[in-house]
């Protein structure tokens, strides 16, 4: 088809190119991992006492995807009238759920084992089959949710970047991808992990913010040309082998992060994270042509590090019994006091505290 020029961003950073070609080098993304890492993680929550009735959920590590995170089991102690171990939405994520009649100190601890390996998919055994159905339980990842809209200027920006319609869903992938990183700003001051509020960033010409930010945008660009595509939302477990601002040890109650993911007939869901890319041409105050940031690039399309595990993919999540609506998402420990949400991002007021512990072995090298 003709090109459609769609749109123009204002600024020189913005500025929408049109895709050129992507070859894949011969095993540039074939990673080979046979250890496994194992963590403990542990939630330590101290609600105010204050208020007739307390509510509480924490988002908890799932085992959905065994061939690189498995659970092994939870546990919790405290002093909550009832509390329980549950699963919310289709998917089923697990999550942990308490609640507290009348005021009086409000404890909970919740200690999870998580194993997870190193998640790389070979992206030559990719064969393009564009006219190939997709799966029906795969569906669900084109639709829009609230803050991810799939139509406008989201389809139109995505279009301006892969106008060339006879290209693979790979080659789009990659260059939705690429056209991230060479425009995305990562920016410390958002608060939390950033809202995902797609639309308002290219209404406002404004790519910046932190990893939701980032990965909201390449799921809702992907989804408006028809790749499927999800955000999977977790948190940094211990020290990166990449980077040194790619991971946290210990105390992890701000280590917040997600990472995205897009799907292929006949090869399945692909790992990428455009986020830590943008992250460490940020902090290290690099040029997105250094042959660091272009290291990383190559990495992260087609791979996690599994110095962080995930909890779910859940998005506009309704959390049994909660009075504040529907979340964007279910990334912080969430906990309502007679009916009035507590501030999540905030640890020290909710508050609560995240730690992490290796159990055993080292892991392999990414």
């Amino acid at each position: 088809m003709k090109r459609r020029d769609f749109i123009k961003i204002v600024g020189s950073s913005a500025l929408l190119m049109p895709m050129t070609a992507l070859p894949l080098s011969a095993g540039k993304r074939i990673l080979d991992y046979d250890k496994w890492n194992s963590f403990r993680l542990t939630y330590e929550v101290n609600l105010p006492a204050d208020g007739k009735n307390a509510r509480l959920w924490l988002p908890l590590p799932n085992s959905l995807e065994p061939s690189y995170q498995y659970t092994q089991g939870n546990n919790w102690s405290g002093n909550a009238t009832q509390a329980q171990f549950a699963t919310y939405g289709k998917e089923k994520f697990p999550v942990f759920m308490a609640e507290w009649r009348g005021e009086s100190e409000r404890r909970a601890s919740v200690q999870c084992i998580i194993k997870t390996s190193h998640h790389a998919v070979n992206l030559n055994r990719y064969q393009a089959s564009n006219n190939a159905a997709i799966p029906g339980d795969v569906r669900p990842f084109l639709l829009p949710t609230r803050l991810i809209p799939v139509d406008g200027i989201v389809r139109d920006v995505a279009y301006s970047i892969v106008y060339d319609e006879d290209n693979t869903t790979l080659d789009k992938a990659r260059a939705i991808y690429d056209w991230l990183i060479d425009h995305f700003q990562h920016d410390e001051t958002t608060p939390g992990r950033g809202t995902g509020d797609i639309k308002s960033m290219l209404d406002n010409s404004r790519l910046s913010g932190k990893c939701v930010d980032i990965h909201s945008l390449f799921v809702g660009l992907a989804r408006s040309i028809g790749i499927p595509a999800r955000i999977q939302y977790g948190i940094r477990m211990m020290e990166s082998e990449v980077h040194d601002k790619l991971g946290r040890q210990t105390d992890v109650s701000r280590a917040q992060h997600s990472r995205a993911e897009f799907y292929l007939n006949d090869l399945g869901w692909v790992p990428v994270n455009p986020a830590d890319v943008c992250k460490v041409a940020k902090l290290d105050n690099l040029e997105r042509e250094d042959p660091l940031i272009e290291q990383l690039r190559e990495k992260f399309f087609g791979a996690w590090e599994m110095n962080w595990i995930t909890f779910n993919h859940g998005q506009d999540v309704e959390l049994t019994n909660s009075k504040s609506g529907k979340l964007p998402f279910f990334l912080f420990p969430y906990a309502e006091i007679d009916n009035q949400a507590l501030d999540s991002l905030n640890p020290d007021k909710f508050s609560y505290r995240i730690a992490s512990a290796e159990l055993i072995g080292t892991g392999a090298t990414f």
